[in-house]
């Protein structure tokens, strides 16, 4: 699938899905609406409906430790989280209401993206003497990112039950099938180049003109050892985190005095559109620095980039990379998750290696995450035994997850082994959420409830 193949792909699918509901909308009657909310609902401050389990030692617990641990292990590895998987465990095997599973999923991916991020912090680049961490690409998308997350939070009590698992199943189906065919092309490059490599070091003339066979040799100008101290230093750019940490503090603010003022008022809808400024400043300062830079060197000809992707920087890209960053916050806010579903597999496709998209995704949803964790935690919209147990689970998984995979791509000498983990993991929460909207939808269609979309005032 190409990358035009898959746009177009995405918006005939979205674009049916969404004149189905304008149609369901005009032709059912509210009569039979009975308000539910869907798993990302953004509904998180009520009290109505929680069902809140006890933290005890039981089948229930185990089966969601042993979920859990995967799904964050695996998540943070490919860059996506989580939260498709996540969601649908609380909810079907440890009892939780869906409010309450989308709050204890953003914990889950805040400890595994932490986790993640403080052992990418102390691993060195693989090709360049850079940070691990892209903060080019960190400053160009967290702002969009979190800016789509609210309006995705915002779209999910408007949007109808089924158009949300609909539009989840058709972006995961195909993001997941184009981070495949992107790995196996990378597993065939790397099949290539690891034949080459072995070629040159089992024939190698020596200067009396003697073939050496199975030879050992190393650069003559040997590599400087940095211990991990000095990696961590050289990793951590505080100007650009300073500057991330400041979206990130405006943005809370300004959700937690929303959620103080009159829903659909005068004051409500001025903190809303806040958020766009806030947003659209950072971006367009790392846009054009983005933009800057591809001008220059595209007039003096040198290929060296200060970003990661090996896109070319124009105007119609930079658009496209906004876009996508709204669209994988508004993807988070419906379903629950950081956004990753969308940044980890587009990372990929503009040509950022995959060690550093796992680890700049990661960063980017550490912010996104943390963020819904403390408005959940103010709203006290999830119980705080679960929260800590099941966060301290997702660290110790996103740590060792990085650690081992790691260590498999050391042996096997293949970095595609990221991509094919994104893709799998996407795939799955595909499954997960397909299988759970499904049944939800047919039941909500038995009980003749409306199927179509809501109204944004009255579904507060």
């Amino acid at each position: 699938m190409s990358t035009r193949g898959f746009i177009i792909y995405l918006l005939a699918s979205f674009s049916l899905a969404l004149l189905s509901a304008l149609f369901l909308t005009r032709t059912n009657d509210y009569k039979h609406y009975v308000s539910t909310s869907p798993p990302s609902s953004p509904n998180y401050g009520s009290a109505t409906d929680k069902n809140w389990p006890e933290l005890k030692v039981g089948w229930r617990v185990a089966l969601a430790t042993v979920i859990g641990f995967l799904g964050s292990a695996f998540g943070t590895v490919g860059g996506v989280g989580g939260g498709g998987i996540f969601v649908p465990m609380l909810t079907l095997i440890v009892r939780f209401d869906t409010k309450s599973a989308a709050a204890l999923s953003k914990c889950m991916i805040m400890g595994a993206s932490t986790a993640s991020v403080w052992y990418n912090l102390r691993v060195p680049h693989p090709t360049k003497e850079v940070p691990i961490l892209d903060y080019d690409l960190a400053l160009l998308f967290q702002p969009m990112l979190m800016l789509g997350i609210t309006v995705g939070v915002s779209l999910s009590v408007v949007f109808p039950y089924w158009l949300i698992t609909v539009l989840i199943i058709i972006l995961f189906i195909g993001t997941s099938s184009r981070s495949f065919f992107k790995g196996t092309q990378m597993w065939k490059e790397e099949t290539l180049l690891k034949k080459e490599m072995a070629r040159q070091q089992d024939a190698f003339v020596n200067s009396r003109g003697e073939l050496l066979i199975g030879t050992e040799y190393e650069s003559l100008i040997p590599k400087e050892e940095k211990s991990s101290l000095q990696i961590l230093c050289f990793n951590l750019k505080w100007k650009r985190i300073l500057i991330l940490m400041a979206v990130w503090v405006s943005f809370l603010s300004l959700q937690m005095i929303k959620n103080d003022v009159q829903v659909c008022g005068v004051w409500y809808w001025v903190l809303f559109f806040l958020q766009f400024p806030i947003a659209l400043i950072v971006f367009g300062y790392e846009a054009v620095k983005l933009y800057k830079d591809h001008k220059e060197r595209m007039s003096t000809g040198n290929p060296e980039s200060i970003c990661e992707a090996s896109i070319e920087w124009t105007p119609l890209h930079i658009l496209f990379c906004a876009l996508c960053g709204i669209l994988g916050g508004t993807v988070g806010g419906l379903l629950g998750s950081g956004g990753g579903f969308i940044l980890g597999p587009l990372l990929i496709e503009i040509g950022v290696i995959p060690q550093v998209a796992s680890a700049t995704a990661t960063f980017v949803m550490m912010f996104s995450s943390s963020l819904s964790v403390v408005e959940f935690y103010l709203l006290k919209r999830f119980p705080i035994p679960y929260a800590l147990y099941l966060t301290a689970v997702s660290v110790l998984a996103g740590f060792w997850g990085q650690y081992f995979v790691r260590k498999l791509m050391a042996i096997l000498k293949r970095a595609s082994i990221i991509v094919f983990i994104l893709s799998a993991v996407i795939f799955a929460s595909a499954l997960t959420m397909g299988v759970v909207g499904i049944v939800e939808s047919i039941e909500m269609i038995k009980d003749h409830e409306f199927m179509g979309f809501l109204d944004f005032c009255s579904s507060q």
